[in-house]
């Protein structure tokens, strides 16, 4: 996600999509006075494919492990490329790692959450089409 790094919105974007039942992982968000919610994920670095950053991201901001099972969407996110990779064989549990724990304090907050299809549009899920999309995709 690495967004606190607001400043890192250059090139595509890979993002895990982790699934428990009929709940995924987002990463609550509150920066600047407004609250929303992202997925896992981040810039893709040179040299990088989309699954390996999918999952490096995934690593660095939760501390958990997985393979991409499939690619699940294309689209865009804040004007940039982004795809969306099903993760599978989860491994850990999800705890605030990295750029996204070391930036965590009152005014650029980030608190890992598993939420359901009914929680999306409430946490304000970004991009919004994922509020609606997601569920259908995973059949939520």
């Amino acid at each position: 996600m690495s967004e606190n790094v607001e400043a890192e919105n250059q090139g595509p974007r890979a993002v895990a999509v982790v699934r428990r039942d009929h709940e995924v992982l987002v990463i609550k968000r509150h920066f600047n006075g407004t609250d929303y919610a992202v997925l896992p994920g981040g810039s893709v670095e040179s040299g990088e494919t989309f699954e390996e950053a999918a999952l490096r991201e995934l690593w660095e901001e939760s501390t958990l492990r997985a393979r991409v099972e499939r690619q699940l969407l294309a689209g865009e996110h804040n004007g940039r490329e982004a795809r969306y990779f099903l993760m599978a064989d989860v491994v850990g549990t999800p705890r605030l790692s990295g750029p996204e724990l070391e930036a965590h304090g009152p005014d650029n907050s980030f608190e890992l959450m598993w939420a359901g299809p009914d929680d999306l549009r409430e946490l304000g899920l970004h991009p919004a089409h994922l509020q609606t999309d997601l569920p259908l995709l995973l059949a939520l």
